[in-house]
């Protein structure tokens, strides 16, 4: 007999994948496929086979052949059969195997004892109640519609969500058609600039992330760094960069030193996207986490024309969401939604409605409230243990998002950050964002995420920060 793989759906709902080989009788080469299927744990002990009718209708054999097939094994053991309850996996058919999980790799390392890693919200304050409510009130409410191909721009229903969102809590100027639906910052980076909708050198802040900067040079984009002050990015250095089509910036809270842009700059930015028919991406990571104020209003308010805005669930709900947005400016909603393309690269729709709906019902700005006074209170801990056991220790920037920076004492950065890792406290040193064509650094520092621990963890990983930072000198 040869070879032949079938699948044979069960009346009550289980499906049964068999492969019958073999040169022997049906009856023998069905009776062997499912020992195999036995022991390989495939049926496990309790399972309900098929009706013989309905297995020997998908297996293309007399029903006698599955009965005859059955009562063999149920003579051998592997099977029991009882009436009412129909045939069935014999309790003891399979000896209990141990199940060996596979080595960890050499290179995966053990979680740290203390987190204080920048960019990551408490994982622990995910709003499931909110978002399970608002994922069932969603799909209840979704047209048939919703779960097809749909739009690569993103559904309609968050999309207007995020217009009215965005204008009233951000200042953004923005109707739903200029709004795309991405998977977060990254993805948008991938389709401005590796689908060739901005082309040429991007102009980008002395500091921040590497990760963005190694993924534009992976699409063969070139990055030039702009100074940076106490005013934030110098934004007047534009007009004599020559090839620069583009500017990166993060206006509201620099990343990661966390200053604010000055106005003067933020209004030097869009005169010189204007002037050189430019285009500047405004990175709005933690935009809605201010403390001692109300948040500053974007930039792209100034000029929805020439700067297109950038946002994601990251910070405020979960980067494990992966959904973003992009602001588009009019004429590059067509050339983003071409390298989108119809199908694949979609966020969830599922996501999508749920978090409409988290957003129209007011739950997210309930979890934003929450979420703010949770983070001031971090920050102010932080401060707090500072003044008390490293007072010569300066935290700088504005009181604003999930991360602050420590000013150390020239030539500390390194030595500090080794004992940190030999205490097993996980944080990044300052000079780890700097663009390596930034010739002067701009201090020695470290980059404390406070946002990131739970509750439960967060005194302890303050303690273990206290005790690595450098004397006085």
């Amino acid at each position: 007999m040869s070879e032949s793989w079938v699948d044979a759906a069960e009346r009550f709902g289980a499906d049964l994948h068999l492969e019958l080989a073999g040169t022997g009788s049906r009856r023998a080469a069905l009776a062997q496929a499912l020992r195999e299927a036995i022991q390989d744990g495939r049926l496990a002990a309790g399972a309900r086979l098929p009706p013989y009718r309905s297995l020997a209708a998908d297996l293309g054999v007399a029903r006698n052949t599955v009965a005859d097939a059955y009562a063999e094994l149920v003579a051998e053991g592997w099977l029991s059969a009882r009436q009412g309850s129909g045939t069935r996996v014999a309790e003891r058919a399979a000896p209990a195997r141990a199940v060996r999980l596979p080595k960890k790799p050499a290179t995966e390392f053990a979680a740290p004892a203390h987190n204080l890693m920048q960019g990551q919200p408490d994982a622990s304050s995910f709003p499931r109640n909110a978002w399970s409510t608002s994922t069932r009130r969603a799909l209840n409410a979704a047209p048939h519609d919703a779960f097809g191909p749909g739009d690569p721009q993103g559904r309609i229903e968050l999309r207007t969500a995020l217009a009215d969102y965005l204008a009233r809590v951000r200042g953004v100027r923005t109707g739903p058609e200029r709004i795309v639906i991405c998977s977060g910052f990254s993805d948008a980076l991938r389709l401005l600039f590796g689908g060739g909708v901005l082309r040429g050198t991007l102009a980008v802040e002395a500091y921040g992330l590497a990760f963005h900067r190694d993924l534009l040079t992976a699409d063969g984009v070139r990055t030039v760094p702009l100074g940076l002050d106490e005013r934030g990015t110098g934004t007047e250095e534009l007009a004599g960069r020559r090839g620069v089509r583009s500017v990166l910036l993060t206006p509201a809270h620099q990343f990661p030193v966390g200053g604010p842009l000055d106005p003067a700059r933020r209004n030097a930015a869009v005169d010189w996207a204007r002037a050189r028919g430019g285009v500047v991406i405004e990175d709005d990571y933690d935009g809605e986490f201010r403390y001692d104020r109300e948040p500053v209003g974007v930039v792209q308010a100034l000029d929805p024309d020439h700067v297109l805005y950038v946002g994601s669930t990251s910070k405020s709900v979960s980067p494990a969401l992966r959904l973003g947005w992009m602001v588009v400016p009019e004429h590059l909603v067509g050339p983003v939604l071409a390298v989108k393309g119809r199908r694949e690269r979609w966020t969830s729709v599922v996501d999508q409605l749920t978090f409409a709906d988290l957003i129209t019902s007011g739950a997210y700005d309930r979890h934003i409230r929450r979420m703010r006074q949770r983070y001031r209170d971090r920050r102010d801990r932080l401060v707090a243990a500072l003044a008390a056991h490293a007072p010569h220790i300066e935290v700088t920037g504005i009181a604003a998002g999930l991360h602050a920076v420590l000013r150390l004492p020239p030539g500390t950065e390194a030595p500090t950050v080794n004992a940190a890792t030999g205490l097993g406290l996980a944080l990044d040193g300052l000079a780890g964002f700097r663009h390596p064509d930034t010739e002067t650094a701009l201090f020695d520092g470290l980059v404390v995420g406070y946002a990131t621990p739970p509750d439960h963890a967060y005194a302890a990983a303050l303690d273990a920060l206290c005790q690595i930072l450098p004397p006085a000198q």
